[in-house]
Order: C-alpha cells, then structure tokens, then sequence
C-alpha cells in the first residue's frame, strides 16, 4: 500500500466501482474496495447461465485478481452496514463467516450499490418467481428451467404437463425479451430430441409487458422486429397487461380494461420494475436528498450528495440533478455506471491536485438487445439495425466489456461451439432447484 493521506472507500464491485477504483490508479491515494461478494459479476450475461448457455466462472471475474497489481488499493469482503457522514466513517458486517473491520474510515466515498428488482409493493410474489440479477438467481432459474421439462417428461398427467411448459416471463425489457428468447431457443432447438414423453417445442413461452410494446427504451420500429423475432421463436408477447397475482400453480394477468386471466405455470421469471439499493435510501435520510418512487437518491450534477462533496453516489441508484436543478433518471444499463464511476475518479484526482472539474455528463452509445441466435436490435447514435449485424455487434461489445483475457476466449469459444452445434453445455440442475 502507497504511504497516502487521502483515504478513498468504493462500496460496490459492479461496473461503476470497478471504473472508480481504475481511475485512480496511480493517484497518491490509498482505496478499499468493499463488496458482499469476491467477485465482478458481468450481470448482462446472467441470463445466459439462467438457460445453460454459460457457466458462472465465464462471467464473474475475482476483485483481488482485477487489482492484483494497482498497489494502492484493498479489497474487503464485507457488508456495508451504515455510514457516519460526519465521522466519515463506514461500518461494516461480516459476510460468510469471514472477519472484517467493524468500520473504515475515508475522505472520500463513493457508493455505488446497484438495485433490485421490484414487485411493486407484492414482495410475497417472490417467493414463486425466479430472478436473473445476481449468480445466485440465474443458477436457481436454470435449475427451475430445466426441472420443468425433468417434471413434465415425468407426469402422466395432460393437465400438470401443460402447466410445467407454460413459461411466464413478466417484463418486456432487454432482460424479460432476451430471456423469452432463449427459452424458446432452448425449448425449439437444444432440447428438442432429448426427451421421449414429451416434445419440448410444444412448450408455452409468454412474455408479459404492461406497456403497449416491448423494448420501449429503443425506436418502435425496432421493437416491433424485436417482437417478430420472438413469435418466430414460439414466443407470444402479451402487451398492455399487467401482474395481478402469483401463486404456485401460476399468474394471473390483467388488461387495460381490468378483465382477468388466468396463466397455469410453474415456472415464472420476473424481469419488470427495479427498486435502489437500500442504501440509496440510508443516505438520503442522512443528506435529506431527494428520492423517487425506485428509491434512487438524487444527486448534485457532479455525482455527490448534497451537503456533503466528498460523498459520490453512482449508478442504478441515483437520479442526477442537471444544471437547471430538474433531476434527470438515465437508463439502468452498464455504460451509464462505468461513466459516472470514470468521472467520480476524475473528480477526486481534479480535487487533490486543486484543478477544477466538470458535472457529469452522460454520453449515449446507444441501445443493443438480442433476442436469439443471429437475432437482435441496435440502436447506435440512429443508426437502427436489426438481424445478423446487430447480433455481431452485440456480441463484439459484450466480449469487449468482460473482464479478464480469459473470460473472453472462453466465452467466445462457447458461443462459436453453440452457433456451430445448436448445444448448451451448461445445462445442470443444482441442488435446491427442484420443482415446487
């Protein structure tokens, strides 16, 4: 560790925190890294895990290893527990058994505690959906995926087997369309000789959506070939309805009109709404920031906390006040994290050195979602492209952005092996996946 003075503290190992702790490489500061994890999760590729396409090692990355040669930087396994602002301090819980200081001190802090996924005020439907954000979930939605067809291959009964391959997936975003189409892509082509009771292509795949089209976030014209794209993969998109009830046996939707339906599944992934991190909503009662609905804390437009310059807030978690005070919600994706986290660095290296700094200003590089194989949509600065291309280009920046030599070469042999070979070779059920 460099003989420092300015002590800075990164809570968070995603996207953001990693640019933040990069950024300061060579800076005279000492840094801690503290996450409830030991590792960088590439969370756009979760879904991947969640349907066998990859493996969990090809997608995280160990934090030690990342910084193993920035020498002015720790990384500590812990939970962040609360924050002292005035003693800028940052108390800590143990995670996994494993010892940690009870608190760290800083000069600077930067938080970037991600978000969740929303029930909107229905926290007991989790008990039955399955989630794609974290390792944890997409190895339990590929074990409740493929347990499925274990199940439906296994009961005599029409009924029970129709219910077992009803696949619901509630939200029409990036996650929900991409994961609806590799179900289908798992249900139509991998799995489609390996059973003998039952046909996987005969599989139901519903992709729910409470707005009027799915990928709202990209031009109309793209989201309807997202859509065609789908329906060729046996998908049926289902606009304009909205969650009412989960319970084991299955959904139930409501449309515009609050006419009521009935879905028989036992399998439903939720992919619908986020909500902040809870500690977006700690440090707004402690600064009396703002927060929205979601949760996100609003922050000044160079990233801090009002009332308090050295504390930064980045990512899933905040809403960021534009220069004629409105605050303005950016999209929840990657680049919008790594940006703020190269600026929060930026900013603390213009501090130490006595240099003044600019506000925030997020630079759009468009929009990539892909819904099957050759199969996606791009909107890149208006250039809109669709098919084989946009799926090339998604593939080029999704291996470009994975940490580590490694990762990459793994996975690109994986997806070279599955467009060769229409295989998945990660299709393993775990303990504690089994059918409810």
């Amino acid at each position: 560790m460099q003989n420092a003075t300015h002590r800075v503290v990164v809570v968070g190992g995603g996207f953001g925190g990693l640019r933040v702790v990069a950024g300061l490489r060579g800076a005279p500061v000492e840094v801690t890294l503290v996450d409830r994890r030991n590792f960088h999760l590439f969370q756009p590729l979760t879904y991947q895990v969640a349907t066998g396409a990859l493996s969990p090692g090809e997608i995280t990355y160990p934090l030690r290893a990342i910084f193993k040669r920035q020498r002015n930087v720790r990384v500590l396994l812990a939970e962040v527990r609360d924050f002292d602002l005035d003693a800028r301090v940052v108390r800590l819980g143990s995670m996994s058994g494993v010892p940690t200081p009870e608190e760290v001190h800083y000069d600077s802090l930067v938080v970037a505690g991600g978000s969740a996924y929303s029930y909107f005020g229905h926290d007991d439907w989790r008990a039955y959906g399955v989630e794609v954000k974290s390792i944890e979930s997409a190895l339990a939605a590929r074990g409740r995926l493929l347990a499925a067809f274990e199940a439906a291959e296994a009961t005599p009964h029409e009924a029970d087997r129709y219910a077992w391959l009803t696949f619901v997936v509630v939200g029409g975003g990036p996650t929900g369309v991409e994961m609806a189409g590799q179900i289908g892509e798992l249900a139509l082509d991998t799995l489609r000789r390996d059973f003998r009771n039952i046909d996987p292509r005969s599989a139901r795949i519903l992709l729910v959506e409470a707005t009027d089209r799915v990928l709202t976030s990209f031009p109309p014209s793209l989201s309807s070939k997202a859509e065609r794209s789908l329906q060729r993969l046996g998908v049926t998109v289902l606009t304009g309805r909205t969650v009412v009830g989960i319970d084991d046996d299955g959904v139930t939707l409501a449309d515009g009109d609050g006419a009521t339906e009935r879905v028989a599944s036992r399998v439903v992934i939720w992919a619908a709404g986020v909500t902040a991190s809870g500690l977006a909503g700690r440090l707004g009662e402690l600064t009396g920031a703002e927060r929205d609905r979601a949760g996100r804390v609003t922050v000044e437009p160079d990233l801090t906390l009002p009332g308090h310059a050295e504390v930064f807030a980045i990512g899933d978690m905040v809403r960021v006040r534009d220069s004629n005070g409105e605050a303005k919600l950016l999209p929840g994706v990657a680049p919008v994290a790594m940006q703020q986290g190269r600026h929060a660095a930026r900013v603390i290296r213009a501090r130490l050195a006595g240099d003044p700094h600019e506000p925030f200003r997020y630079r759009d590089k468009g929009n990539l979602a892909t819904i099957g194989r050759a199969a996606a949509v791009a909107d890149i600065h208006g250039l809109k492209l669709s098919g084989f291309l946009a799926w090339m280009t998604w593939l080029l920046v999704h291996l470009w952005y994975l940490i580590g030599f490694q990762n990459r070469l793994l996975v690109l042999i994986r997806w070279s092996v599955s467009f060769l070979t229409h295989g998945r070779g990660a299709r393993l059920i775990g303990t504690g996946s089994e059918p409810r």
